[in-house]
């Protein structure tokens, strides 16, 4: 089965149809356990100690949990769940992370042992039309909640487009800045991409089907989990600045990152020491995600 990747444009009825999806719900269940923290402490190279009951979550980690669990039978041909259900049914194949805004109340972390409820909410569907075919990005709200109350808040933008074709305009790159205090290279394979995605459950095929990836939905190769790179963002933080509490998390995906080459993560700490401009860049030296952390 192949995605239909002749839809370039959305017509008013189809557009009207998915931002009928605004409003909608779902509330998730979970538990904080310890064998998906070690997991990730695995893929992210870090020599963590084994975590316990009370042990706090590290910032994006609760991205480990709440993963969607589609039945086989239900998985459409990109790899993910078929489309509809609590996101809208959008035609245009390409779906990606965009970013998202995070906030985290220090005097409620999740930790190991917590019964977490997430509650999600579609603010908005948002149509705009591009050089080369339509996009949709849809803003989903999530807050996620313990025995103690909320413990975090999160807005995750998903962007659709249409798929690549032949002469389509390619978007100006931007140079990524140089010289942060802080940096770090990740050289990507497909065993971290197809780790990561085994840890979030995430079927999408653009990150460990090569053959898929390049020829259907046209990308040069492998690609690199947009949260991942922002965990590792994240991550140099914590390297840099052990023991700071992370109160908020802004990111956003600016060019995609592939498997082929090598790519750095920068940090540049305020003078003040409360915030933190992070950014990834590419092995050319564009830049392909820009973030910001606010420590408390």
């Amino acid at each position: 089965m192949t995605l239909n990747t002749d839809v370039r444009t959305l017509d008013p009825a189809t557009l009207a149809h998915l931002q009928s999806w605004v409003g909608k719900t779902e509330t998730l269940n979970d538990d904080i356990t310890a064998a998906p923290l070690r997991g990730l402490s695995a893929t992210l190279d870090r020599d963590d100690p084994s975590p316990l009951p009370g042990t706090a979550l590290p910032p994006l980690w609760h991205w480990l949990y709440f993963v969607p669990q589609p039945r086989q039978r239900e998985i459409g041909p990109d790899g993910h769940a078929k489309r509809g259900g609590f996101l809208p049914p959008v035609p245009l194949p390409r779906r990606m992370w965009a970013g998202g805004r995070l906030q985290w109340f220090q005097a409620n972390p999740l930790v190991v042992g917590d019964a977490v409820k997430r509650i999600s909410r579609i603010e908005s569907v948002t149509h705009k039309a591009g050089r080369s075919g339509d996009l949709l990005f849809v803003l989903v709200k999530h807050e996620v909640h313990n025995a103690r109350g909320l413990a975090l808040s999160e807005e995750h933008d998903i962007v659709y487009r249409a798929a690549a074709q032949p002469g389509d305009p390619v978007p100006q790159p931007v140079a990524a800045e140089q010289g942060a205090a802080w940096q770090r290279a990740v050289v990507p394979n497909d065993v971290l991409l197809f780790r990561y995605s085994a840890l979030t459950f995430n079927g999408h095929r653009i990150h460990y089907d090569r053959k898929y990836v390049t020829e259907v939905e046209g990308y040069p190769g492998l690609i690199v989990h947009g949260p991942l790179i922002a965990t590792l963002l994240v991550d140099l933080v914590r390297v840099h600045a052990p023991g700071a509490f992370i109160k908020a998390f802004n990111f956003k995906a600016v060019r995609p990152t592939f498997d082929l080459h090598p790519f750095k993560l920068h940090g540049q700490p305020s003078g003040d020491g409360k915030t933190v401009r992070l950014w990834a860049e590419d092995h050319e030296g564009w830049l392909t995600m820009q973030a910001t952390a606010e420590l408390a």
